[in-house]
């Protein structure tokens, strides 16, 4: 993870405004797209990584990030020039879509898009309003972004940013209280399904994020929990942890009837559970729960008799009653939201001015010491200490006022000619004259 004592601080300064200027975004999410659409174009972590790398190879940039969830798949780059076509059009060839899907997009730039990435890492964006997982989704997405060296001053400072946003949503409002995740709904309609179950049988396919969140909720469920998934060894550790049963990944499809709640979170390009794999005497109803995107169950398995299928759209539905408390707390998430990004623009304001103030605080400094350069010799060692002392406590309050003065400027706008005043009357730029010399 980037680290901001590892960043050079004048080059982040320098180039934060104007790529803050330049960042721009692509993508289509849950209120602009099916779910059809949607786990058309959503990457993986190995085909989000490449897709960066193609990015920067195609287009030359040198900062951009990828946030692919359930809901949404956003690109956002730094560029002067808008690449909305050519990224969709690469997009496309990258996943094989020769349909028109450029309907679904939408794209933002600046203050706008810059925005949109808050409102989406807060929570205020998604499906199931404040949902939770979706600051572990950024947080992923930044770190894929970092590694392929994709992250710099720019995102390196807003990212981190937003994680220090969404800390004081948790601590100061109620919009994360309650438990309204996508994992927290399904397993609430699985409590309910099975309620009339003697010996209710579940089966978890996939152990990734959601999977395991989908676990951590079962914890107090009375049924018999199986897990499967590609990784024997994962399977066999989480088991263990949970005290939960193991399907061979193998056995999958021919043991499919032994149970009576299917949940799939699967990250598969096409459909595992196929229609033709469930029989069509079933003797009890079987609930299929497809959390993931692209879709790992086929949506035909809804057209057989006894069996119920919810996809994650569904699901996200059953979380109503919390949302309508977190809904509450919206204008309080704003305030935070307004307050962090005010707060980003002044310190990159207030940043532009760093060369100037460490100037004056030099010239200042030089003053100094040339002054009490000439009495030290009249002096004890013990009076020479004061002296120093003395000295450097009225330089620090004579530049406090030019510093507060200046940052003041910076929010008015005029910065710039203070920062020309100043240097005229301590000649801040002597020392740059005399090295051009």
């Amino acid at each position: 993870m980037f680290n901001l004592k590892n960043i050079d601080a004048i080059f982040a300064i320098h180039l934060f405004f104007s790529m803050y200027e330049s960042l721009k975004v692509i993508g289509l999410s849950h209120d602009s797209s099916p779910i059809a659409i949607r786990e058309l174009v959503t990457f993986s972590e190995n085909e989000n990584r490449n897709f960066l790398d193609r990015m920067r190879e195609v287009f030359n940039l040198d900062e951009a990030f990828i946030l692919s969830t359930c809901n949404r798949t956003e690109i956002y780059y730094i560029s002067d020039i808008d690449l909305s076509n050519p990224i969709l059009n690469l997009l496309k060839f990258e996943k094989g879509i020769d349909y028109g899907i450029d309907s679904y997009f939408w794209k933002k730039e600046n203050l706008s898009a810059l925005r949109h990435l808050f409102r989406v890492a807060l929570g205020l964006e998604a499906k199931v309003l404040g949902d939770i997982q979706i600051s572990n989704q950024v947080k992923k997405a930044y770190q894929c972004s970092a590694d392929q060296h994709l992250s710099g001053p720019f995102f390196h400072r807003v990212m981190h940013t937003i994680f220090f946003a969404n800390k004081r949503v948790v601590q100061e409002t109620v919009f994360r209280d309650g438990a309204a995740s996508v994992s927290y709904a399904c397993v609430g309609l699985v409590q309910q399904f099975i309620q009339n179950f003697s010996d209710p049988k579940i089966l978890i396919l996939g152990l990734g994020e959601i999977g395991r969140d989908v676990m951590d909720n079962m914890e107090d469920l009375s049924a018999s929990i199986t897990l499967v998934n590609r990784s024997a060894h994962i399977t066999q550790v989480l088991a263990q942890q949970y005290g939960y049963e193991v399907l061979p990944y193998d056995d999958l499809l021919s043991k499919l009837t032994e149970f009576d709640v299917i949940i799939s979170s699967a990250q598969v390009p096409e459909p595992i559970i196929m229609k033709n794999h469930i029989t069509r005497q079933l003797l009890s109803q079987k609930l299929f729960i497809d959390l993931a995107v692209p879709r790992s169950i086929d949506s035909e398995l809804d057209t057989i008799d006894g069996v119920i299928l919810y996809n994650i759209d569904q699901i996200e539905e059953q979380t109503s009653g919390i949302i309508e408390r977190r809904r509450v707390a919206i204008t309080e998430v704003e305030q935070i939201l307004n307050e962090t990004i005010e707060e980003l623009k002044n310190w990159s304001l207030e940043m532009e001015l760093s060369p100037t103030i460490k100037k004056l605080k030099k010239t200042l400094e030089e003053i100094r010491k040339e002054e009490i350069s000439r009495y030290m010799g009249k002096t004890t060692e013990v009076e020479q200490d004061l002296i120093d002392k003395v000295t450097k406590s009225i330089v620090q309050k004579v530049i406090k006022l030019p510093v507060l003065q200046l940052k003041a400027a910076c929010k008015r706008g005029e910065a710039e000619t203070l920062v020309e005043v100043l240097n005229d009357l301590f000649n801040l730029e002597k020392d740059e004259l005399i090295s051009k010399d």
